[in-house]
Protein backbone atom coordinates (compact mmCIF):
# COMPACT_ATOMS: atom_id res chain seq x y z
CA UNK A 1 0.00 0.00 0.00
CA UNK A 2 1.64 3.67 -0.23
CA UNK A 3 0.72 6.53 1.71
CA UNK A 4 1.31 10.09 0.65
CA UNK A 5 3.43 11.84 2.45
CA UNK A 6 3.60 15.90 2.50
CA UNK A 7 7.52 15.85 1.61
CA UNK A 8 6.30 12.81 -1.30
CA UNK A 9 4.09 15.35 -3.10
CA UNK A 10 5.49 18.02 -5.19
CA UNK A 11 5.79 21.61 -4.68
CA UNK A 12 4.47 24.20 -7.36
CA UNK A 13 6.94 26.42 -7.91
CA UNK A 14 4.68 28.34 -10.35
CA UNK A 15 1.18 28.44 -11.92
CA UNK A 16 -0.15 30.89 -13.80
CA UNK A 17 -3.64 30.75 -16.41
CA UNK A 18 -3.25 32.72 -19.45
CA UNK A 19 -6.82 33.77 -19.38
CA UNK A 20 -8.32 36.20 -22.15
CA UNK A 21 -7.85 39.86 -21.70
CA UNK A 22 -10.43 42.17 -19.73
CA UNK A 23 -11.22 43.60 -23.45
CA UNK A 24 -12.47 40.02 -24.51
CA UNK A 25 -14.26 39.23 -21.71
CA UNK A 26 -16.14 42.59 -21.98
CA UNK A 27 -16.51 41.76 -25.87
CA UNK A 28 -18.12 38.45 -24.97
CA UNK A 29 -20.21 39.70 -22.45
CA UNK A 30 -22.04 41.94 -25.11
CA UNK A 31 -23.61 38.40 -25.41
CA UNK A 32 -26.21 39.64 -22.55
CA UNK A 33 -28.27 42.51 -23.96
CA UNK A 34 -28.41 39.71 -27.59
CA UNK A 35 -29.89 37.19 -25.45
CA UNK A 36 -31.97 39.44 -23.46
CA UNK A 37 -33.55 40.66 -26.92
CA UNK A 38 -34.05 37.13 -27.94
CA UNK A 39 -36.25 36.52 -24.35
CA UNK A 40 -38.03 39.80 -24.26
CA UNK A 41 -41.31 38.76 -25.68
CA UNK A 42 -41.50 36.22 -22.98
CA UNK A 43 -40.78 38.14 -19.95
CA UNK A 44 -38.69 41.34 -19.23
CA UNK A 45 -37.47 39.17 -15.83
CA UNK A 46 -36.73 36.02 -17.80
CA UNK A 47 -35.01 38.30 -20.82
CA UNK A 48 -33.02 39.81 -18.16
CA UNK A 49 -31.87 36.84 -15.94
CA UNK A 50 -31.42 34.50 -18.97
CA UNK A 51 -28.63 37.53 -20.47
CA UNK A 52 -27.15 37.57 -17.65
CA UNK A 53 -26.71 33.47 -17.08
CA UNK A 54 -25.36 33.55 -20.87
CA UNK A 55 -23.31 36.20 -20.41
CA UNK A 56 -21.49 34.87 -16.82
CA UNK A 57 -21.46 31.41 -18.65
CA UNK A 58 -19.52 32.83 -21.54
CA UNK A 59 -16.67 34.45 -19.67
CA UNK A 60 -16.87 31.28 -17.68
CA UNK A 61 -16.15 29.10 -20.11
CA UNK A 62 -13.30 32.03 -21.47
CA UNK A 63 -11.60 31.78 -18.02
CA UNK A 64 -11.97 28.05 -17.39
CA UNK A 65 -10.81 26.63 -21.25
CA UNK A 66 -7.66 28.99 -20.95
CA UNK A 67 -4.59 27.10 -20.85
CA UNK A 68 -2.23 27.00 -17.61
CA UNK A 69 1.26 27.28 -17.38
CA UNK A 70 3.07 25.60 -14.58
CA UNK A 71 6.57 24.26 -13.42
CA UNK A 72 5.54 21.43 -10.71
CA UNK A 73 6.76 18.03 -9.69
CA UNK A 74 9.95 18.66 -12.21
CA UNK A 75 7.92 19.19 -15.23
CA UNK A 76 7.41 22.10 -17.65
CA UNK A 77 3.71 22.14 -18.50
CA UNK A 78 2.14 24.45 -20.79
CA UNK A 79 -1.57 23.56 -21.30
CA UNK A 80 -1.97 20.18 -21.85
CA UNK A 81 1.96 19.80 -23.11
CA UNK A 82 4.29 18.57 -20.70
CA UNK A 83 8.11 17.88 -20.41
CA UNK A 84 10.81 17.14 -17.68
CA UNK A 85 12.60 20.06 -16.85
CA UNK A 86 15.70 18.13 -16.77
CA UNK A 87 15.53 17.78 -21.12
CA UNK A 88 15.63 21.94 -21.04
CA UNK A 89 18.32 23.99 -21.50
CA UNK A 90 18.96 27.69 -20.07
CA UNK A 91 15.12 29.73 -20.90
CA UNK A 92 15.46 33.03 -21.98
CA UNK A 93 12.46 35.61 -22.13
CA UNK A 94 11.27 37.93 -24.57
CA UNK A 95 9.38 40.85 -24.69
CA UNK A 96 8.59 43.80 -26.96
CA UNK A 97 10.17 43.57 -30.57
CA UNK A 98 12.58 40.47 -29.63
CA UNK A 99 8.86 38.28 -28.65
CA UNK A 100 7.24 39.39 -31.72
CA UNK A 101 10.44 38.05 -33.77
CA UNK A 102 10.05 35.11 -31.50
CA UNK A 103 6.41 34.70 -31.92
CA UNK A 104 6.45 35.43 -36.42
CA UNK A 105 9.50 35.17 -38.30
CA UNK A 106 12.03 33.46 -36.29
CA UNK A 107 9.52 30.66 -34.76
CA UNK A 108 11.10 27.69 -35.95
CA UNK A 109 9.10 24.84 -38.09
CA UNK A 110 10.11 22.30 -35.30
CA UNK A 111 9.40 24.51 -31.82
CA UNK A 112 6.16 23.21 -29.62
CA UNK A 113 4.61 26.64 -29.11
CA UNK A 114 1.36 28.16 -27.50
CA UNK A 115 0.65 32.06 -28.33
CA UNK A 116 -2.18 33.74 -26.92
CA UNK A 117 -3.02 37.09 -28.26
CA UNK A 118 -3.04 40.15 -26.25
CA UNK A 119 -0.33 38.90 -23.88
CA UNK A 120 3.33 40.32 -25.24
CA UNK A 121 6.12 39.00 -23.36
CA UNK A 122 6.86 35.14 -24.21
CA UNK A 123 9.45 32.59 -23.14
CA UNK A 124 11.88 30.37 -25.23
CA UNK A 125 13.23 27.30 -23.74
CA UNK A 126 15.57 25.43 -26.10
CA UNK A 127 15.05 21.40 -25.86
CA UNK A 128 17.97 19.16 -24.98
CA UNK A 129 16.97 15.53 -25.56
CA UNK A 130 18.89 15.07 -28.63
CA UNK A 131 15.84 12.37 -29.77
CA UNK A 132 13.06 14.73 -29.27
CA UNK A 133 12.20 16.38 -32.30
CA UNK A 134 10.85 19.48 -30.95
CA UNK A 135 13.79 21.58 -31.11
CA UNK A 136 11.90 24.25 -28.31
CA UNK A 137 9.18 25.60 -26.82
CA UNK A 138 7.84 28.91 -27.32
CA UNK A 139 5.08 29.83 -24.74
CA UNK A 140 3.32 33.03 -24.07
CA UNK A 141 3.52 34.42 -20.17
CA UNK A 142 2.84 37.69 -18.28
CA UNK A 143 5.73 37.27 -16.35
CA UNK A 144 8.59 35.90 -18.11
CA UNK A 145 10.78 36.23 -15.21
CA UNK A 146 9.19 34.48 -12.88
CA UNK A 147 8.71 31.57 -15.09
CA UNK A 148 12.86 31.69 -15.99
CA UNK A 149 13.10 31.38 -12.22
CA UNK A 150 10.55 28.47 -11.88
CA UNK A 151 12.35 26.61 -14.09
CA UNK A 152 15.76 27.15 -13.55
CA UNK A 153 14.88 26.18 -9.73
CA UNK A 154 13.20 23.17 -10.67
CA UNK A 155 15.92 21.87 -12.73
CA UNK A 156 18.44 22.47 -9.82
CA UNK A 157 15.79 20.13 -7.48
CA UNK A 158 16.43 17.66 -10.23
CA UNK A 159 20.10 17.99 -10.27
CA UNK A 160 20.29 17.14 -6.91
CA UNK A 161 17.90 13.92 -6.99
Amino acid sequence: MHIATAAASPAVHYRERLSPSLWTLLSAAVIAPMVALVFVPLDATVALLAGLAAAALIVTLLVRASPVVSVVGGELRVGRAHIPVSELGEPVGLAAEQARAARGPELSRTAWHLLRGGIDPVVRVPVTDPGDPVTEWVFSTRTPDRVIAAIQRAQRDAGRR
